[in-house]
Formats: structure tokens, C-alpha cells, sequence
């Protein structure tokens, strides 16, 4: 008795697995918005179909800064004293979308070799939660660039990382080209 009733409990979860599968299937085939989204490394049927609902119109963020912030994938913010400290995500927002594109990131970083590069360097710096979350707002990122422009995500055909320019090395004082430390010739600063 016991046992038929565990069975048709599994059948009828069975069933609505079944109508859900179906349903989400259809809003994936008659959106070009979730199409779009497919398109980006990580992002299968059924995230894209959550992410884009989740997100409802993009025009109501006019930058990815803004969408992360709606996603709740930004650091918390304290200023004291003239300086600011960034900490742990703020949590507010949207949680199935943050959950969605922080779930996203595993298999983009198994699929997509520039994710990976950029998921590892930021793990071997940061540790594996923060790598996550920044990878999440990478993917984000491209989901905005997507929905924003109309089209399927294409991935550049060449990424070249470029350093940031190192401000220390920057000459402060545009005016002065050296202070003479026993130098015969000062080096030329070409500022």
C-alpha cells in the first residue's frame, strides 16, 4: 500500500517535470531573445529562458553596471574616513537571476577558453567564490551586449588582454623631468 503510493506520487512528479520541460521548450522556441542568450557559453535552454524573463525588458538598464546591480552580483560599499572599502555582494536583487548566472559559470568556464583564463587567474588571486562572481558579472555582461544589440552572441575573433597603464610610472609632475640624483642626464619623460 505504502509502495503504491510512493509510485504514484513519483508518477505524478514525473508528469509535471514533464509539463514544465514542455513549457519551457516552447518559451525557448518562440522568443529570439532566449535564442540570443543560448548563444553565450553557459547559458542553456532553461537559463536563458530564466535570465531573459528574469531580466523582462533590457531597456530598463541602460548599462551592464546597472543589470548586475539589479542581479545583486555588486560588492556591498563603505566609505569611513576618505576611504572606501569594498565587501561582500550585497545580496539585494533579483535571486534567480544572480542564481542563474552564477550556475552559468561552470559549464562556460568548461566550454569557453577565455572564460576559463579569466576564471583561473581571478581564482588563483582572489580564491573560487569571488572568481565565480566575477565570471557571473563577465557573463552578465554579455548578456546585456546581447539582449542590447538584438542579435546571437559572437565571440571576438581575436581578445587581446591589454595591462591597464601603470599610473605609478606616470610622471606626476608634467613640468619637472627629473630630480637630479647625480644623474649626468636626466631620462626624457614623454608625457
Amino acid at each position: 500500500r505504502l509502495l503504491n503510493a510512493e509510485l504514484a506520487l513519483f508518477e505524478a512528479v514525473q508528469e509535471r517535470i514533464a509539463e514544465s520541460d514542455s513549457l519551457v521548450r516552447n518559451l525557448a522556441a518562440g522568443d529570439p531573445r532566449v535564442r540570443w542568450v543560448r548563444t553565450i557559453p553557459g547559458f542553456g535552454r532553461f537559463f536563458a529562458v530564466l535570465v531573459v524573463h528574469e531580466i523582462g525588458t533590457i531597456r530598463r538598464f541602460s548599462t551592464p553596471e546597472k543589470l548586475s546591480a539589479y542581479a545583486g552580483l555588486v560588492p556591498s560599499v563603505h566609505a569611513s574616513g576618505g576611504k572606501v572599502f569594498h565587501g561582500r555582494l550585497t545580496k539585494q536583487g533579483n535571486k534567480w537571476l544572480r542564481w542563474a548566472v552564477v550556475e552559468a559559470v561552470r559549464p562556460a568556464v568548461t566550454t569557453d577558453p577565455d572564460l576559463r583564463r579569466y576564471y583561473e587567474r581571478l581564482r588563483q588571486r582572489k580564491g573560487p567564490n569571488p572568481a565565480k562572481v566575477a565570471t557571473a558579472r563577465r557573463l552578465l555582461l554579455l548578456a546585456h551586449r546581447v539582449l542590447s544589440q538584438e542579435r546571437p552572441y559572437r565571440k571576438p575573433e581575436s581578445v587581446t588582454m591589454r595591462p591597464r597603464p601603470r599610473t605609478a610610472l606616470m610622471n606626476p609632475l608634467p613640468g619637472i623631468q627629473s630630480l637630479a640624483c647625480g644623474l649626468k642626464e636626466a631620462p626624457r619623460i614623454e608625457g
